[in-house]
């Protein structure tokens, strides 16, 4: 998971802050161009975006939606990571939504906070992110998670550009990976959950997500190389995790480190990160 940990040795690779946030925006720039709500992005899809808010069981979640202008589409939960909502997410999830998906992104500090509270991951590390957001992350459980889902379901069930007759994917990152298989676990509309570099997919305790995967749900499990290095046994859990419920499952290590597919990650990887992208595409495709 990114942690601490993470931070050191991110630190030793003496990155500054410029090449922290901005250099790898820059090496992103032509896989994850920016693009303005309203405004076509590069491929000429007009994306129509705006912030949104909805009840849940613990409060008012805010988030933004992302969704092509015209037409109906498969839905997205998408979990960021340990920083939040900042444009590496808006920037993903307006890509994603160019390829025809209408993409919710959570905000999971809602309980706490709203909207964008570090503008990059430079910010997140130079303002003691990790310090910040603990109080707000410990909160957040397989029932916190899973009930969250459940309202964003619903809430995305009265939306006009959502086909209802398709099913829901769900990704997420770092933080955000066992999120997506709580979600899944708790709401039955969603049929794909895709993790990339997701922390503790297998831990101790009945609410393990490696113990949550259910036989009707495809997963797309992107595994750190550093992550990997650190728990090897951990695919091979979830491999087996998979196989004993019949679950549609690719779970492969991939040539990055954590947090290899987010733009503004001092780990982003454009050609691991594209490999993630095309892998996620695919398997929206076939489950939703």
């Amino acid at each position: 998971m990114c942690d601490q940990t993470h931070l050191e040795r991110w630190a030793r690779q003496t990155l500054s802050r410029r090449t922290f946030g901005a250099g790898a925006l820059a090496g992103a720039a032509a896989a994850c161009a920016p693009v303005e709500m309203g405004e076509p992005d590069p491929a000429g899809t007009t994306i129509a975006g705006q912030n949104v808010s909805f009840s849940t069981f613990s409060g008012t979640m805010d988030g933004e939606f992302f969704h092509p202008e015209s037409g109906k589409h498969p839905a997205v939960i998408f979990w960021p990571d340990i920083a939040g909502i900042r444009d590496s997410k808006r920037q993903m999830a307006r890509r994603l939504a160019a390829s025809g998906y209408a993409v919710l992104l959570m905000n999971p500090y809602y309980r706490d906070v709203s909207g964008e509270q570090f503008a990059d991951f430079a910010t997140f590390a130079a303002k003691s992110g990790f310090q910040k957001v603990r109080p707000w992350r410990e909160k957040l459980d397989a029932d916190a998670i899973g009930a969250d889902a459940k309202s964003a379901a619903a809430w995305l069930a009265t939306q006009g550009a959502v086909d209802q007759s398709a099913r829901i994917g769900t990704q997420g990152y770092c933080m955000g990976g066992p999120f997506t298989i709580w979600s899944a676990a708790a709401e039955d509309r969603i049929g794909a959950a895709c993790s990339f570099h997701g922390g503790g997919l297998v831990r101790d305790g009945e609410h393990s997500p490696h113990r949550m995967l259910q036989d009707d749900v495809h997963y797309l499990i992107a595994i750190a190389q550093d992550d990997d290095a650190e728990a090897p046994q951990a695919k091979i859990e979830l491999r087996e995790a998979a196989a004993d419920v019949g679950a549609s499952a690719k779970i492969e290590v991939y040539a990055g480190d954590h947090g290899w597919c987010v733009p503004d990650s001092p780990a982003y990887d454009r050609e691991a990160a594209e490999k993630a992208w095309t892998r996620l595409l695919a398997t929206y495709s076939e489950a939703l």
